[in-house]
């Protein structure tokens, strides 16, 4: 009787019912969190009640799956399609970036007039029409990089505009999306957190670390790869922290009398960031096997999901955006096919059949297939995930149809979705009157001569080793709008090195700077690492010096920075620069 009373009312609304008895949306996204990093899935060595509770109240997957890695699982929950089909073929340089010809589920529900807000990392696309302000979403708060080099209190923007973060920022990330929740409390809203942790670098406030720095962990990685307990311990940290902000949310859903009519999603990018306890399935992120693509997928909506409802059929961030659809009852924005299914039957508990189907992880050119029972990885091994749920056992020589079939699925997926698998050449949009500064990061851009990244990991770097006139920095760009544009570079530079001559061209327009002023700040990161970083370059605070404008034609081209006078050892340190439209 509870489910037909739940589909009664979403037929209700989708004939068009009041604001006050459609669902708030609450979509709550861990980053390089395990399935084995929540107490509620056996791990013993931390404890993450919030998390359980929606486990507890509502429904939990038993075998939900991601993307291997972050960006293409962004871009899978926004569109309900396979990400290669939108342009993400990567993390960074670019190739993270959402097609533009997407429509996401934020342009959903803003159509059917939800309040919809992104806090956190992105990772889908920097500038606008890139940006979440461009995708849907009526707030942003947060960064749009793949990773953030710095926790507490670091550079962040808010609707574009560069904004100081107060405190750790997963709390103060948390902090926003309440903050949002409580000025929409009186019509549907769609709240989007993406928290960066517990990706590196390994920073957590004292009072997580402290119960965790000297812990003998009692559930350890089995496998053949060695243990970084120290790392595995900050990761475990993270999470506690990550589940006490979960348990903010909930408890202002319960305040503001919430709770009952908002649907609360938590789900997590790809699998552990390190070799740790995680249920032995074999892989980690960036493996497409089983450990490096099972996420945890809890659901609660009190109004209508089941409490303690555990669902075994298999799913994936392709179908949220078609549950959300179904569960909201807005119509879909956008007519492209989609890859996903709705999850509404399993939710509500419909007696109906659901037949088999598969589901494809992709990385890097690697592909596995996983139906229901069997997973075909990307070295065309099978395997029984229900009596072999750690992959050891190769049976393709005797399931010689099952491989087969399944070895022709992947070969079709690949022609189908992998086909247009050419370089990235999208250039990078400037000039939108709807975002008039654009800011083009060195993440974003190619180098010639000695100049070197402060990281090996593009994300969250910036340039330095610039010394010499040969050296050059450029950006493939599209001029959005013809018009003048303010240009400023984002340095550092010591009192030593003051006074190089700097030029930016675009075709046959120049402008000419200077530095004339020396700031040099200190790096910051390291005083917060709990373990040694593994990528992530260290930041400090970047000053924007303006040195001119330039009358740029509308069009495609390079944008270039070279040095034309180099009195000291070195030109800058630079972060990136920004061009302005004012007319």
């Amino acid at each position: 009787m509870k489910c037909i009373l739940a589909l009664s009312a979403l037929v209700a609304l989708g004939a068009g019912a009041s604001a006050a008895t459609q669902p708030n949306v609450v979509v709550i996204l861990a980053d390089d969190q395990g399935w084995g990093d929540l107490s509620v899935n056996g791990n013993t060595n931390l404890k993450t009640p919030h998390i359980d509770s929606l486990a507890k109240d509502g429904a939990s997957f038993d075998r939900f799956f991601v993307q291997p890695v972050c960006s293409p699982t962004r871009a899978e929950f926004l569109t309900g399609r396979y990400h290669p089909r939108g342009g993400v073929r990567n993390v960074t340089n670019g190739g993270e970036r959402l097609n533009l010809d997407e429509k996401t589920i934020a342009d959903t529900l803003k159509a059917g007039g939800y309040a919809t807000a992104c806090f956190g990392k992105w990772h889908n696309g920097s500038q606008y029409p890139y940006h979440p302000n461009g995708r849907g979403f009526g707030e942003y708060y947060g960064f749009t990089s793949g990773h953030w080099g710095h926790y507490f209190s670091p550079p962040l923007e808010h609707n574009g505009t560069d904004v100081r973060g107060d405190g750790f920022l997963t709390d103060d990330l948390t902090t926003h999306a309440i903050g949002f929740i409580e000025k929409n409390r009186a019509k549907p809203f769609f709240c989007y957190l993406a928290f960066n942790t517990p990706h590196s670098p390994m920073q957590v406030p004292d009072r997580y670390w402290d119960r965790f720095k000297d812990l003998d962990l009692k559930m350890k990685y089995r496998g053949p790869q060695e243990e970084d307990v120290p790392f595995t311990r900050a990761a475990l940290a993270m999470c506690e922290n990550i589940d006490d902000n979960v348990g903010r949310v909930l408890k202002a859903l319960e305040d503001l009398k919430l709770a009952n009519n908002t649907i609360v999603i938590y789900f997590s990018d790809n699998g552990p960031n390190g070799w740790r306890w995680n249920d032995g399935m074999r892989g980690r992120k960036s493996s497409t096997d089983e450990g490096g693509v099972r996420s945890p997928l809890l659901v609660r909506w009190p109004a209508h999901i089941k409490p303690g409802a555990k669902i075994t059929q298999i799913a994936g961030a392709i179908d949220l955006l078609p549950t959300l659809t179904e569960l909201t009852g807005v119509n879909r924005v956008g007519d492209k096919p989609l890859d996903g299914k709705s999850l509404a039957p399993l939710l509500l508990g419909e007696n109906t059949g659901w037949p088999d189907r598969i589901l494809f992880a992709h990385w890097a050119g690697r592909v596995s297939v996983r139906s229901q029972r069997y997973r075909l990885d990307d070295a065309d091994r099978l395997y029984d995930m229900t009596t072999d749920p750690g992959q050891t056992k190769d049976i393709s020589t005797t399931q010689p149809e099952l491989h087969k079939m399944m070895k022709s699925a992947v070969e079709a997926w690949r022609k189908d979705v992998l086909a247009n698998g050419k370089a990235d050449d999208r250039p990078f949009p400037v000039g939108y009157h709807e975002c008039p500064r654009t800011r083009l990061t060195a993440r974003d851009a190619t180098i010639a001569g000695k100049i070197q990244r402060s990281s090996p990991a593009p994300n969250c770097s910036y340039f330095t080793h610039w010394t010499t006139k040969n050296d050059a920095i450029s950006w493939n760009v599209a001029i959005e709008t013809a018009g003048k544009y303010e240009v400023a570079v984002l340095y550092t530079c010591p009192k030593a090195d003051v006074g190089s001559a700097i030029q930016l061209s675009y075709g046959d327009v120049k402008v000419m700077g200077k530095i004339t002023e020396a700031h040099d700040p200190p790096l910051v990161g390291a005083q917060h690492d709990r373990v040694p970083r593994k990528g992530e370059s260290y930041m400090k605070d970047f000053r924007a010096l303006k040195f001119g404008t330039m009358e740029l034609p509308h069009g495609t081209g390079a944008l270039t920075l070279r040095a034309t006078d180099i009195p000291g050892k070195q030109v800058m340190d630079l972060a990136g620069i920004t061009l302005t439209l004012v007319k």
